[in-house]
């Protein structure tokens, strides 16, 4: 990748965190990082080449989660895991991010030929080499609970219960 199209695929990156994906349209988009329809659509392909370049990128952040502040150990506590993952996806500063996740997995579910094909199934599979299927559920279910409430303090309570409940295992 270029050196401009990293800088253009960052500042569509921080666009999309604000604007969301659904309604992207290359000339509001191009207008407000500083290109062109026509520059967008030679570095990355298509519309669909740069959302799914985006899709990359959020993945990216995604999974520097689980690598820089969930960091490997010999034997990890999965409930100290849990609840370390849940505190970096519940905080205020990273809902943009999680906004974009939603919106593109879901998409992913009900166009998957799209550029979002694949996106659901391979953040499961990142996040299954990390955690075992019923905390990625409970961290996925307390996710959508959260971003469509807001009660944060009622969704960390359930996420503790569960982390609860692993360390009475």
């Amino acid at each position: 990748m270029s050196p401009r199209q990293d800088e253009l695929l960052e500042a569509a990156y921080r666009y999309v965190l604000d604007n969301g994906l659904a309604d992207l349209s290359l000339r509001p988009l191009a207008a407000a990082i500083g290109s062109s329809p026509r520059v967008l659509l030679f570095l990355f392909g298509s519309k669909d080449g740069l959302i799914r370049a985006l899709l990359t990128r959020a993945r990216a952040d995604e999974m520097r989660l689980l690598t820089d502040d969930v960091p490997p150990s010999p034997a990890p506590d999965p409930a100290d895991v849990v609840e370390r993952i849940w505190g970096w996806l519940a905080a205020e500063e990273h809902r943009p991010l999680l906004r974009l996740w939603t919106e593109a997995y879901a998409r992913s579910l009900v166009e998957p030929d799209g550029p979002w094909a694949g996106f659901a199934r391979l953040t499961v599979e990142d996040w299954l080499r990390e955690m075992p299927t019923l905390s990625l559920a409970v961290l996925r279910g307390a996710l959508l609970d959260l971003l469509a409430t807001g009660d944060e303090e009622r969704v960390t309570a359930a996420v503790h219960d569960h982390a609860t409940t692993l360390r009475s295992r």
